[in-house]
């Protein structure tokens, strides 16, 4: 039985449009009217738009979770190629394990959103969670006292079960704010911001771990803190979006060609830290390169608040092509530093404003994704997407490799620039076919 709605605030003066009302109910919190909002009391300040975000009941308890849990996303890779190299001897090795556990995840996440949209985010969650902590754990033993090279991969293929913890909560917001897209834009971008700080201080504090202590420490705390992040998250049900447990939507979950730009875009980020690296290596300060992308990071997280502070204009459909021209344009910056200032800040300094366009764009994208996926399959879109960043940073983490040894470390910074730019030409090609498609169809029916 629903719970008795909010009092009414006091009626608005003449052209003003009242503060959103909330009804709580048994399972979700639902705004049933929105608009710009006024001052509560006269004379005070109307609260900013994260503030009035965090107000909603729950939503600061399952962000925290979710924050615990997903900085171990920035952790677990750096500290198991650490701890295996450092122990076998062989970052070949090291490398190959954590390419199987690329690899698993991409077949097994889609998979694992797939329940979680059916049976629940807590029921899924917390066993898959557990699986994945195991794997960590067996990983960590299986080096500790000698185990054969192919448990390392089996080992480290059992992580591949670690449910889209991004997801999950781009899911609760999308769930409570389903009526209000200025708030739901707002949530977004917080979330885009979060995945740059965590991917900002996982690898530091995965560092510090495994060079402080002992090799294994930073897979420990990792496993810990995945755990203890996702029991708390899936603890907050009344923010839980409802299980699909009825006939769900059939056919194709996202647009190939969305799922090819979001490719395109973890190309940018895959080649971008791989040629950033070479490049401080050549220029004799390679113990900056995780300073220089901690940089990038920072900016596109500065970057990202700034946009969800703004109230969007026009539908995502628009947005994103203006977000990509903005992005590969200043993709380009870090290689024209790189070519006429040289030395190691001027493209510092590029790569802190290159990385402000790249929340923009990945807050515009998902919201598209969220506009174009059904309801009952919102997580499984998004781990599609996850599978599509993932393949595109390994392939330009790849690519940016090959040019940075086979051309020069200033030049392969041309290879983030192509990436962005392929992304922007995948959609507009995209747009411009849906377009013909829609006039051939229209002049299909006139004839007939």
């Amino acid at each position: 039985m629903p719970h008795p709605t909010a009092p009414t605030p006091p009626h608005p003066r003449p052209g003003a449009r009242p503060d959103p009302l909330y009804t709580v109910t048994a399972d979700s919190l639902v705004a049933v009217d929105f608009g710009p909002r006024t001052r509560r009391r006269s004379g005070s300040r109307p609260p900013g738009p994260y503030r009035r975000l965090f107000a909603l009941p729950g939503t600061r308890a399952f962000t925290a979770g979710n924050l615990l849990a997903r900085l171990p996303m920035g952790m677990f890779s750096i500290s198991a190629v650490v701890m295996i190299a450092g122990t076998r001897g062989s970052y070949a090795l090291a490398g190959a394990v954590t390419a199987t556990g690329l690899a698993a995840t991409g077949v097994a996440g889609p998979w694992v959103a797939r329940l979680v949209d059916r049976y629940g985010q807590a029921r899924v969650a917390v066993p898959a969670t557990l699986t994945a902590v195991l794997g960590s754990l067996a990983l960590l033993l299986c080096v500790r006292f000698g185990a054969p090279d192919w448990t390392l991969f089996a080992a480290y293929a059992a992580t591949a079960t670690t449910p889209n913890l991004g997801g999950m909560s781009r899911a609760r917001w999308a769930h409570l704010l389903r009526a209000d897209p200025a708030a739901l834009h707002t949530a977004n971008s917080f979330e885009q911001a979060a995945d740059e700080l965590c991917f900002m201080l996982g690898p530091v504090l995965a560092a510090f771990l495994t060079g402080t202590f002992f090799p294994e420490a930073g897979t420990l705390a990792g496993a810990v803190l995945l755990l203890a992040g996702m029991l708390l998250f899936t603890a907050q049900r009344a923010t839980e979006p409802p299980p699909r447990t009825g006939r769900t939507t059939t056919g194709r979950v996202l647009i190939p060609s969305l799922l090819a730009c979001f490719l395109a875009t973890g190309a940018v980020f895959g080649s971008m830290e791989v040629v950033t690296i070479a490049y401080a290596d050549a220029e004799g300060h390679r113990a900056a390169a995780g300073a220089v992308l901690a940089l990038q990071a920072a900016g596109s997280c500065a970057a990202g608040l700034v946009y969800g502070a703004l109230r969007p204009t026009g539908p995502a459909e628009r947005r994103l092509p203006v977000c990509l021209v903005a992005m590969a344009a200043l993709m380009f910056l870090p290689l024209l530093a790189a070519r006429t200032a040289g030395g190691l800040w001027a493209p510092a300094a590029a790569l802190l404003v290159a990385g402000m366009a790249t929340a923009p764009t990945m807050v515009t994208a998902m919201t598209l994704v969220q506009d174009r996926t059904p309801g009952d399959r919102l997580n499984e879109g998004m781990s599609l997407v996850v599978t599509a960043l993932l393949t595109g940073i390994a392939a330009g983490s790849a690519a940016g490799g090959w040019a940075a040894e086979h051309v020069s470390p200033t030049a392969a910074f041309a290879a983030p620039a192509t990436a962005a730019v392929t992304a922007l030409v995948i959609h507009l090609y995209a747009r411009l076919f849906r377009r013909s498609s829609r006039i051939a169809s229209l002049n299909s029916g006139r004839t007939h």
